[in-house]
Parts: C-alpha cells; sequence; structure tokens
C-alpha cells in the first residue's frame, strides 16, 4: 500500500500490499493524501475551508464571501475505468461497506487511513461519505477498486491534490487480502498514473512507501516512479512517526505501460 501524502496515503507486499494511501491528508488518500499509494490517509484529505455545508458570512462579498479569499476547488467527478480485464475502478457506494468491515479487520490498513479501526455500518457510512466529500470539495478523486466477473470491492486508490498548485499530486492505495496476490494493486496504479499524468496532465505524481514495504516499492518501481530519497520522521503512523521512501514520476518521464505519459 501506499501511504497517503503525509496530510493525507506506506505500501504493501507484492500484490500483497495492505495500503497504500499516499494522498496528502488531513488529508499518500490516509485517510491521502499522498501516500500515493498506496497508503495512509487517502481520506485524510479535505483541505480546510472547503465545506460545502459551512455557513456564508454575510455582507463581505457580492455572494456573501469573502472577497479576499481564494476561490474553493470546483467539485470533480470520479470517473469509472477500466484496469486491465478483470478490474474496474469507480466512485464509492454504499454497497461498498462489506470491504470497509474487511478492511477494518487488517491490523495495518486503520493505521494510515480513516477506516474505522472498529466496525460498524454507521461508521462505514461515514467513511463512504467522506469520500464522496473529497470529489465534491476537490480535494481529489477516490475510487474503489472491484473485480468485473461479480463486482466485489477488493480495494481502494485515490489521487490527492491538495498540492495541486504547486504542480504535484500523491497516490495512496490499499487492499484486502482477498484481493492481494493477483496483479492488482499493479493494475490500479498503472490506471490512475497514467490517467493522471496523460489526461489531467499533472507534472508530477508522487508515492510515500514505508522502507520495510518493498513488496509496494517493488510495484512502484514496476509502473515507472523512481525512489527519490528517504523522509525521516515524515508520518504519523499509529503513535509514531515512521520514516518514509519517497518515490517520484514526472509527465516528462516514462512510458506508462508502454505508452509516453506527456501529450507533447
Amino acid at each position: 500500500m501506499a501511504a497517503p501524502a503525509p496530510d493525507p496515503q506506506p505500501g504493501p507486499a507484492p500484490d500483497s500490499d495492505p495500503v497504500r494511501d499516499t494522498s496528502p491528508g488531513p488529508g499518500p488518500v490516509h485517510d491521502t493524501p499522498p501516500g500515493t499509494g498506496p497508503g495512509h490517509g487517502p481520506e485524510r484529505d479535505s483541505p480546510p475551508g472547503t465545506d460545502p455545508d459551512a455557513d456564508v458570512r454575510p455582507g463581505t462579498g457580492p455572494d456573501g464571501t469573502d472577497a479576499e479569499a481564494p476561490p474553493r476547488p470546483d467539485p470533480l467527478t470520479v470517473p469509472s475505468m477500466s484496469a486491465g480485464p478483470d478490474f474496474v475502478l469507480r466512485p464509492w457506494e454504499m454497497s461498498d461497506l462489506p470491504l470497509i468491515r474487511e478492511a477494518a479487520q487488517d491490523p495495518y490498513i486503520p493505521l494510515i487511513t480513516t477506516v474505522p479501526s472498529r466496525y460498524s455500518d454507521r461508521a462505514a457510512e461515514e467513511f463512504v461519505r467522506r469520500q464522496w466529500g473529497r470529489a465534491a470539495t476537490g480535494a481529489g478523486y477516490p475510487f474503489a477498486i472491484v473485480r468485473s466477473r461479480d463486482r466485489r470491492p477488493v480495494g481502494a486508490i485515490g489521487l490527492w491534490l491538495r498540492d495541486l498548485p504547486e504542480g504535484r499530486a500523491s497516490i495512496g492505495y490499499w487492499m484486502v487480502p482477498y484481493g492481494r496476490g493477483q496483479g492488482v494493486t499493479r493494475a490500479a496504479l498503472r490506471t490512475v498514473t497514467g490517467w493522471a499524468l496523460r489526461d489531467l496532465g499533472i507534472p508530477r505524481l508522487q508515492l510515500f512507501i514505508e522502507p520495510w514495504n518493498t513488496a509496494s516499492a517493488r510495484i512502484a518501481v514496476d509502473v515507472g516512479y523512481r525512489h527519490e530519497g528517504l523522509l525521516r520522521g515524515w508520518q504519523q503512523v499509529g503513535d509514531e512517526r515512521r520514516d518514509m521512501a519517497v518515490y517520484g514520476l514526472l509527465n516528462s518521464d516514462g512510458p506508462v505501460d508502454g505508452r509516453a505519459v506527456a501529450s507533447n
């Protein structure tokens, strides 16, 4: 798994990676964002001040907003995409509660994401709503990873945009045991990476992976990411600060999956 970017998402085993939400989170989808991947906190990326339900102060601007406040990000539409012949990426649904139940039982996933460590239907529904909220507030694109033949969800991946004004974004992901060992993580990461670089034109993508997670690191390198260094004490995981290895991929690098990532 790839951790959500500190502030929100570390990574798992060769396709057995548990989670890697490198979304920048609050925001590496912890619950980022950027862990890319895989990771911590895909769900921790809600930037402050973007709550669509927040009260508006009257008298500050023509529409009741602060004239000097930065514009809020536009809502995002999470697309559905094929991740190879056997899996698809799609927006989260309330029917995905069984996936959250399984993830809550994993010893690592709740540490680096906002998946509840103690499952309840209410907590799981709140998790799904957080994913919807991330798209609604422009924080990023949260996807459920679903097996095509029976529509069974097996994991999650998110593209987190907290640092997009600086020309970079992070990816975080996690996979429950049932989905590991099938090449799913690699296919999902390759799909989101190619889409973000080619279609969205993001200049740089990054993943944050705990140094022990050699399986996740191998997946990142296979997709085209380069190991760029070690960030000491970069992210809070459970009760301690953990080092994170950073992996990066530029729009000018490539190819990803046999195709050049840059459109020019």
